[in-house]
């Protein structure tokens, strides 16, 4: 029997999820990345001067929002002191305070906040996921890490079969292709390269569509700085509803 210590773990276990209540619970058990878990349970220990009282999730963060989601909104990996420490993707950091603020703007979130996993927010019609689920130290994770975790993220496309799915950023756009790809969808060669605004239709042979759109990252680095700003946030989340509603019907 495999472990959640096995490298091959995920990529077993991931098809076996029913559904995303069981792929989420799944997830939050891994252990395949030594790196990734040393990292995480380290910043839990050190914590930040101003979390010092808090107990952080310091585990894999599951993928959040609507399960009948037509917009998947893809980014990185958990921030050390975001989800890492709260357990939601983009909870309780500068980022996420950017991305929700934006959703709200345009009706995906049911308040403009999100602050901690018990905060009361809700989204509709779309769902937040990340390729790597575990917070990597300087914001980079090894290939290796991307693949054993990609298996989570093949599933999660599977099971939520989104129209639409907004990359935030490089990194996500490169493996969420490279993770189509292995699923058969027909992803140009050579592969179509990120860009803010990029979109890109795929094709399934099982007759399914998927829009990509890219958009800069939320990070803050791009937002402060302005390379990314709300308007441009929100074109892109309104871009996105709109093609979801006009988007054939997953296959």
């Amino acid at each position: 029997m495999r472990t959640p210590d096995d490298p091959a773990y995920p990529a077993e276990a991931a098809p076996a999820a029913g559904d995303l209540a069981a792929l989420d619970g799944a997830v939050v058990e891994c252990r395949a990345c030594p790196r990734l878990v040393a990292w995480r349970e380290h910043v839990a220990t050190v914590k930040r001067a101003a979390y010092r009282d808090q107990t952080y999730w310091a585990r894999p963060a599951p993928g959040f929002g609507d399960p009948d989601a037509a917009v998947l909104v893809v980014g990185l990996a958990p921030a050390a002191h975001g989800a890492n420490r709260t357990g939601r993707m983009f909870t309780g950091d500068r980022s996420g305070d950017f991305l929700f603020a934006a959703m709200h703007r345009v009706g995906m979130a049911s308040q403009p906040t999100s602050t901690h996993a018990g905060d009361g927010l809700t989204l509709s019609g779309v769902r937040i996921t990340a390729p790597v689920h575990c917070a990597p130290p300087d914001n980079a994770p090894l290939p290796e890490e991307r693949h054993r975790c990609g298996a989570w993220l093949a599933r999660e496309l599977e099971l939520v079969r989104p129209r639409v799915a907004v990359v935030l950023g490089g990194f996500g756009w490169d493996a969420l292709l490279r993770t189509l790809a292995e699923q058969g969808w027909a992803v140009p060669r050579p592969r179509p390269r990120f860009a803010h605004g990029a979109e890109q239709i795929l094709e399934h042979p099982g007759g399914a569509t998927l829009t990509l759109l890219g958009c800069f990252h939320v990070s803050q680095q791009n937002t402060f700085t302005g390379r990314l700003t709300p308007e441009m946030l929100d074109a892109v989340l309104l871009r996105a509803r709109a093609l979801a509603g006009a988007g054939a019907q997953p296959a």
